[in-house]
């Protein structure tokens, strides 16, 4: 109950129907950050390279949820994502996305 609480109070968007419908995870991290630890099955697409990614990310036609070390980049990337006219949200840090996923089983 408190989790929730802090969740609500700190507006981490709820990532269960986003998994359900099949996201993608992209982190959008650098190659060392990412190689120090990720969401298993993630997509890595530095955030400095996704513009070339858009294509791709685009034609998968899933729902995306964005992940860097702290939100800040991952929000960077959804807006991008978003103005692009793909669905996607900020999940925030690449840990809070790893806990969502390894909660569903």
């Amino acid at each position: 109950m408190f989790l929730s609480f802090l969740k609500k109070l700190f507006g981490g968007p709820d990532l269960g129907p986003w998994l359900d419908r099949g996201a993608i995870i992209l982190d959008v991290r650098t190659a060392a950050e990412f190689k120090s630890g990720h969401v298993q099955g993630a997509m890595h697409v530095p955030l400095d390279r996704l513009s070339q990614e858009l294509g791709k990310l685009k034609k998968a036609g899933k729902p995306i949820i964005t992940c860097c070390a702290s939100g800040r980049r991952s929000g960077m990337a959804a807006d991008i994502l978003n103005r692009s006219g793909m669905e996607a949200v900020n999940g925030g840090p690449w840990t809070t996305v790893d806990r969502a996923v390894r909660a569903r089983g």
